[in-house]
């Protein structure tokens, strides 16, 4: 696999978590302290 299709997957990835997390808030928007807080904990559980 290429590192253009790794860096792809990893996009998705974080874009998927994003969505899961819009849909679990019951705010309209995701605040930027959210968005922040899911993307470390995705970085968090990449690095593991």
């Amino acid at each position: 696999m290429s590192v253009q299709e790794h860096v792809a997957l990893a996009e998705i990835e974080l874009c998927g978590e994003l969505m899961i997390a819009a849909a679990d808030a019951a705010e309209e928007r995701l605040s930027a302290d959210r968005i922040d807080e899911v993307l470390m904990r995705v970085s968090a559980d990449a690095d593991k």
